[in-house]
């Protein structure tokens, strides 16, 4: 599937801002599933200084800096990007089971297994906690597949939790969102997160877009389609497969991935330092992820 993307985000700020620091992970990255055919980011007012680089889990970070005073803030990233099917002939119900792949996650001296294992570590969001170990426990057998218990766990966690923006904000503990079974697709990474390391497998926060359909008969509205976070947990010698805990499905052609990481602050969207602008400033977004 081939995509054309277009990401705004609009700062409106009470008081000027005299100068601010950024950095924008918008940009698509390279993957197996996915190539970012072009990429660019522009900035209202002019930046005095932008760079490109790659960060540490390898996506784009297009850092920018704003000398001269303003009151509104507008960052376009706009992008087309080919995506294909995940591990079309997977079959989640063979391959590794729980216990092989955490034996060869604790003897296995494969590259790809010694990367995998900085995704079981505590990060600044997620922790593996005991309650996290317990909610998913019963998900997970040793003599089961191992991608077929992710499946199931992540269908509990679709089941159990209700998508109510207004429940949570960017710093919500995950052990809130479990006490309280409510979230966004966010809080349900994080969650699914913790319970697989809990478990003793990695797992990665995965950061992009997903394309939103209409009703059958009605147009698509322009803007309409948003952010989006879902996870990719690691099975030995299989690698790195997507799930996405909000929708109950494995990630498709619809998810669009811009970043990975341990969690959140690692691949937020837009994060920054401004000097003055006032309090409570007014955030506008707008996603439009069409089809070409």
């Amino acid at each position: 599937m081939k995509y054309r993307i277009k990401h705004i985000t609009e700062y409106l700020y009470a008081n000027r801002v005299s100068h601010c620091y950024n950095v924008a992970h918008m940009n698509p990255r390279n993957t197996l599933r996915q190539k970012c055919l072009s990429a660019r980011v522009s900035v209202s007012p002019a930046t005095s200084h932008a760079s490109k680089r790659e960060d540490y889990f390898g996506n784009t970070a297009y850092h920018f800096e704003i000398q001269r005073p303003h009151k509104k803030l507008i960052i376009t990233a706009e992008s087309e990007v080919n995506t294909d099917p995940q591990h079309s002939k997977l079959k989640l119900d063979f391959g590794l089971s729980c216990a092989q792949a955490r034996e060869l996650l604790r003897t296995s001296t494969q590259a790809d297994v010694l990367l995998s294992r900085e995704f079981l570590l505590d990060s600044s969001m997620v922790k593996a906690l005991p309650a996290l170990r317990d909610y998913a426990g019963p998900s997970f057998q040793e003599d089961r597949p191992l991608l077929s218990c992710v499946q199931d766990l992540t269908h509990r966690i679709f089941t159990d939790f209700k998508y109510c923006p207004e429940s949570t904000t960017v710093a919500t503990p995950v052990l809130e969102v479990l006490e309280k079974r409510k979230g966004v697709c966010q809080d349900f990474a994080h969650l699914e997160i913790g319970c697989l390391r809990a478990m003793g497998f990695p797992a990665k926060y995965v950061s992009g877009y997903i394309e939103t359909l209409p009703p059958p008969g009605q147009e698509k509205l322009v803007g309409t389609d948003a952010s989006h976070a879902w996870i990719s947990v690691y099975s030995p010698t299989e690698g790195w497969f997507e799930f996405d805990p909000t929708n109950d499905c494995l990630a498709g052609e619809q998810h669009i991935i811009t970043a990975w990481g341990r969690d959140y602050f690692d691949v937020t969207p837009l994060r920054g330092v401004i000097f003055g602008g006032g309090e409570n400033p007014v955030l506008n977004i707008s996603v439009d992820v069409a089809r070409i």
